[in-house]
């Protein structure tokens, strides 16, 4: 019976070591940044409201330790009246995360696409709140496909390789040797 007990701890020693356990857990969210302005007003309350909204996403992520990561999702609102800027919103959502057992691109989409997808809702909502209490509208902003948003990026990135490898032409190395 001594015998079967060793065995087993040695078998599960070596499959654990074969197979290194994926750990995500979110630690904690919270609110990096905050910032309103709304510099026409008062004289744009008096304008009917038909805004035109631009939304500008960003995403970073930052090593903390080995295994804990920050994740800021920065969320820019501008909402303008023909040429004039009824407010701005700009919040940095952030949240830091202890990720395991992940390297390289799975690293990279984990970071990129479901830390911002956890990021989001806490950022639309303070984005709605904020605009309500500058007695503005309520912000619904649409959910967001941050997979879409990684794929493009990919894609720009490696078109914009493909150019420089491109540019390496040999007319653009004569060119800068004249």
């Amino acid at each position: 019976m001594a015998e079967e007990e060793v065995t087993g701890g040695v078998e599960e020693a070596t499959i654990g070591q074969e197979a290194p356990q994926q750990q995500f857990v979110m630690q904690r969210i919270y609110l990096k940044d905050l910032s309103f302005e709304s510099p026409d007003s008062p004289a744009i309350f008096q304008k009917e409201w038909k805004p035109s909204m631009s939304v500008d996403l960003r995403n970073q992520s930052n090593s903390v330790d080995a295994d804990n990561f920050e994740v800021i999702l920065t969320v820019t609102i501008t909402a303008k009246l023909d040429d004039e800027t009824a407010f701005l919103v700009e919040v940095q959502q952030a949240g830091i995360f202890y990720i395991r057992g992940l390297e390289g691109e799975e690293l990279r989409r984990v970071l990129s696409i479901v830390c911002p997808n956890m990021l989001f809702p806490y950022a639309r909502e303070t984005i709605d709140s904020i605009a309500v209490k500058g007695t503005f509208p309520a912000v619904m902003l649409a959910q967001v496909n941050f997979e879409a948003l990684y794929q493009q990026a990919l894609q720009q990135a490696q078109q914009r390789a493909e150019a420089g490898a491109a540019g390496d032409s040999p007319a653009e190395e004569a060119a800068g040797q004249a």
